[in-house]
């Protein structure tokens, strides 16, 4: 496959461009400074998010690498005789012929047993160089990254480029240093006396962090790495061996991330085997037979809920990202264009494949307050329909935007539901194309009205570009039902627009009571989609949605016990 001409993307600097000064170089960071920066919670990065921030021949090496990698095996340290890929482009909807190494489960199950004596014996701050230094490797591939995810997720080449490189590799960090000073907490060693009165009882002790075992991680189609690199990395720094499992129609991605750590395990006399992908076929699944396997001790999961609830019954230690309703309720504002375009940008944002896209949007029937008084729900409704027709018809901003969809079931899933609801779906006039992917998978998000009282249509995840507009009585009933939606169904996040003082903290005690965060009236460059490492907690863990934290105390403690040994002199 030969594309020339088709990668020479507009930089467009959405929500996800920070400026920040605090850019290091990462062969001198300081666990200190990590450590602080992961308790501090203000905003921290060590790698530079924008592109065009790297040398333009990092891209052009990027784009070659990514090229030459088309129709060919992927050269791992770990090789076999059968290898098998069966990734497609859902901007050019034809395959990248790209193929990974297969071992089945048994070689990997032995292979992960045989390093795990040798990894857990790997002092603390060897494995933080280690695991740091790959992420100076993967650095060095942000664009070939870029490209990866761009052509097996259909992400735009901007978000490819944030979200699998810098984004993912800062969530990394702030892992690693969530385990390092988790693991710091007892000294090693420590001379211990007792005074018995006539003579002192003295014994040394040592204090270890045990590994649990094996851990699998499982990967989703949609973000193969900023998902998938928190587990696998938590497992790594606490002494666990990874089998990494990504999705079949997204391994490039995640490859990256491993073959530069096993680059880094052989570069250090250990072995390659301390990580190792799982490869499998659609149509011949292993996810099963691996998460089944007693030798499997941790499982990380990031997918469908049913999938999820599957894991979580195995009675293993597992951390999941499943899925959920994330509501907007909007009742007062400002200024309303502000919020629309700001509610139209979140939902379109890579055409609604997001575990934190808005689904839900709950308006009141009375209308809602502004600083220009009131405006009714259909005005409401019709500013809405504005907003995603003036972003959408734009063609700088609306390719970008939308991405490609990254699997063709995702648009059928969307088109049932609407044909079902046909009645109820708004006009749009809207008409996207992407000018340089000609056959790109594309999908306008489509808006569907309901009354409160159709809660057995709207209280389900359609999953994709479409968002519900929902007329309740009041923001009262709103809240109550985004309150039990996240109890029943699980919320990742919530968007409120309210400007009563009162009416805030009632909101946020009600949704923090079911384990769900808010972002409280986000407007201008502030979207609910973004969750950013070192400050953001990235699902909460008390809801449907998952079990998990990215990232807190849990997300590593539960991968290790700590023994204390007695030495009697």
């Amino acid at each position: 496959m030969s594309l020339p001409n088709l990668f020479n993307p507009t930089l467009v600097g959405f929500f996800f461009v920070q400026k920040s000064n605090f850019y290091i170089d990462i062969c001198t960071m300081n666990m200190n400074e990590l450590v602080i920066a992961y308790k501090e919670r203000k905003h921290f990065s060590y790698f530079n998010e924008n592109p065009k921030f790297y040398d333009e021949s990092l891209n052009s090496k990027g784009l070659l690498d990514f090229q030459n990698q088309l129709n060919n095996n992927y050269n791992f340290i770990n090789k076999s005789d059968i290898n098998y890929g069966e990734e497609i482009s859902p901007y050019l909807q034809t395959g990248l012929g790209i193929h990974y190494p297969v071992i089945n489960i048994d070689n990997l199950i032995n292979n992960s047993k045989e390093v795990l004596k040798q990894w857990r014996e790997v002092n603390l701050d060897l494995k933080f160089t280690i695991l740091r230094n790959s992420l100076e490797g993967v650095k060095n591939r942000f664009f070939e990254l870029a490209y990866s995810t761009m052509h097996t997720t259909g992400q735009s080449f901007l978000m490819s480029f944030q979200a699998s490189g810098p984004h993912a590799c800062d969530r990394v960090l702030e892992v690693l240093a969530m385990a390092y000073d988790q693991l710091s907490v007892f000294p090693s060693q420590v001379e211990w006396s007792k005074n018995l009165g006539k003579f002192d009882l003295k014994i040394s002790k040592n204090y270890k962090p045990i590994s649990k075992g094996i851990s699998l991680v499982i990967g989703c189609s949609t973000f193969p790495t900023w998902n998938t690199v928190p587990g696998l990395y938590a497992s790594l720094i606490t002494g666990n061996p990874v089998i990494v499992k990504p999705h079949p129609k997204a391994v490039y991605p995640i490859a990256i991330f491993v073959d530069e750590l096993q680059k880094e395990f052989v570069k250090n006399g250990l072995s390659s085997n301390i990580v190792q992908m799982a490869i499998d076929k659609s149509r011949e699944p292993i996810t099963k037979l691996l998460c089944e396997r007693e030798e499997v001790k941790l499982i990380d999961y990031t997918g469908n809920s049913e999938f999820g609830n599957y894991i979580e019954s195995l009675g293993k230690i597992c951390f999941t990202e499943k899925a959920g309703i994330n509501s907007v309720l909007l009742n007062s504002v400002n200024d309303i264009d502000s919020v629309v375009n700001n509610i139209a940008f979140s939902v379109s944002l890579y055409s609604g494949q997001m575990c934190t896209a808005p689904q839900n949007i709950y308006i009141p029937k009375l209308g809602i307050k502004t600083s220009n008084g009131l405006i009714s729900y259909d005005e409401c409704v019709d500013k809405l329909k504005s907003a995603f027709n003036n972003l959408l018809n734009n063609p700088k901003a609306a390719s970008p935007t939308l991405g490609a969809i990254q699997n063709e079931h995702t648009i059928k899933r969307v088109n049932d539901f609407k044909t079902i609801h046909n009645e109820k779906v708004l006009e749009m006039n809207v008409n996207v194309q992407n000018t340089e992917f000609e056959n790109a998978r594309l999908m306008v998000p489509s808006l569907v009205e309901f009354n409160s009282k159709d809660s057995k249509d709207y209280l389900k995840e359609c999953f994709g570009p479409i968002a519900f507009l929902i007329k309740t009585e009041n923001w009262e009933e709103s809240l109550n039902i985004a309150k039990s939606s996240a109890q029943q169904h699980g919320a990742i996040t919530c968007s409120v627009y309210e400007l009563d003082e009162n009416n805030i903290k009632t909101i946020e005690h009600e949704m923090n009571s079911v384990f769900t965060p808010v972002s409280f009236n986000f407007i201008g460059a502030a979207f609910i989609n973004q969750h950013a490492a070192f400050s953001d907690l990235h699902v909460s863990g008390g809801n449907p949605s998952g079990n998990a934290t990215f990232t807190n105390s849990e997300f590593i403690n539960k991968r290790y016990v700590w023994i204390g040994n007695r030495y009697m002199n």
